[in-house]
């Protein structure tokens, strides 16, 4: 299979090169624009909206999957669990919906997106996405009154939503590549943004000083056709296994396979791919194994063999414990 040209530039940036040399004007250009759009927001040039409810954001300053899904869903059940009731509001990245609209477990994620398709199914919360992150948060508060608290997806950089609270998930393995700015690297923003959040994670790996680790914790394979069908890694042993993944790092899942003692022929495709059945051609009776992300797009056209392996975000409590702090103090300041 050609690699795609997005792979391959993914690729590079976590190398050093001559070609970036080329590129790296158009980095500083794009920092100072970046400059330039934040101060915007910070002098009121640019119009930033606040909410009646506290806003989390999470995001994070680099290109590609980080991990954030997995924490969304985390952070989801804390919340609920000290009786908070809260909504998501997502861009729906990877979606052709141009327009506000809400995502529920029937959505299709060719519509909202695959990562808002799969926090619907997974957390059942209110959710919305649209390109305007604010509007998005005001059509979910007017439909579901009762939410006292929205988490916004991917939201580190859409000043035009004011928070209050910052969250930015670190791919440890990865980290931030060559260190430069989109084009030539792998950076929205600088690393010295991370000071100015609220709490870093790191997805593996070794977090820097303060910082906090998630690891994640794969589950059972479900099969795609019926998800009620659940076997350990053991069931594959012994067979021909395909691994399918269009996420942010896939090299990340094949490892995880790996470690559960599953040999496989790895196939990576772009973030946010849109599967066909022609993608997932292999022999008939051969296993194919993906991600639940991957999995919202492939269960229409599914087959009895092929599986997803769902994960679940490990946290230490601490971090839980200063979000509830944070928002203590949120309130009262509000309530004065």
């Amino acid at each position: 299979m050609k690699q795609p040209f997005s792979s391959w530039l993914v690729e590079q940036w976590y190398h050093s090169g001559p070609w970036q040399i080329v590129l790296r004007p158009l980095s500083w250009l794009f920092g100072f624009l970046s400059f330039l759009r934040r101060q915007a927001y910070c002098l009121g040039i640019f119009k930033s909206h606040k909410l009646p409810v506290p806003v989390i954001v999470v995001g994070n300053i680099s290109v590609g999957g980080t991990g954030k899904t997995p924490f969304v869903i985390w952070l989801v059940e804390q919340l609920q669990q000290q009786g908070w009731r809260p909504g998501i509001v997502s861009r729906g990245y990877g979606g052709s919906s141009g327009h506000t609209q809400s995502v529920d477990g029937d959505s299709l994620p060719q519509v909202v997106g695959d990562e808002p398709s799969l926090l619907a199914q997974r957390t059942g919360v209110p959710l919305y996405v649209g390109r305007k992150r604010a509007r998005a948060a005001r059509y979910l508060l007017k439909e579901f009154p009762s939410c006292n608290l929205i988490i916004t997806d991917d939201g580190l950089q859409h000043y035009a939503l004011q928070r209050d609270m910052e969250i930015v998930i670190v791919d440890g393995e990865r980290e931030f590549g060559n260190g430069q700015l989109l084009p030539a690297g792998p950076l929205r923003e600088k690393p010295s943004r991370l000071s100015q959040v609220d709490a870093v994670i790191f997805n593996g790996g070794a977090p820097a000083a303060g910082a906090y680790l998630m690891h994640m914790v794969p589950g059972k394979f479900h099969n795609l056709l019926d998800p009620t069908r659940r076997v350990s890694a053991d069931a594959f042993i012994g067979k021909r296994i395909h691994a399918v993944a269009g996420i942010g790092n896939p090299q990340r899942f094949f490892n995880q396979l790996l470690l559960m003692g599953l040999h496989v022929d790895s196939h990576s495709f772009p973030d946010h791919h849109e599967f066909t059945p022609l993608d997932l051609q292999f022999a008939a009776d051969d296993v194919i194994l993906m991600t639940e992300k991957d999995a919202v797009k492939c269960v229409a056209f599914a087959q009895a063999n092929w599986w997803f392996l769902p994960i679940s975000a490990e946290i230490d409590h601490a971090l839980a414990d200063k979000i509830f702090s944070k928002l203590a103090s949120t309130n009262l300041k509000e309530n004065n």
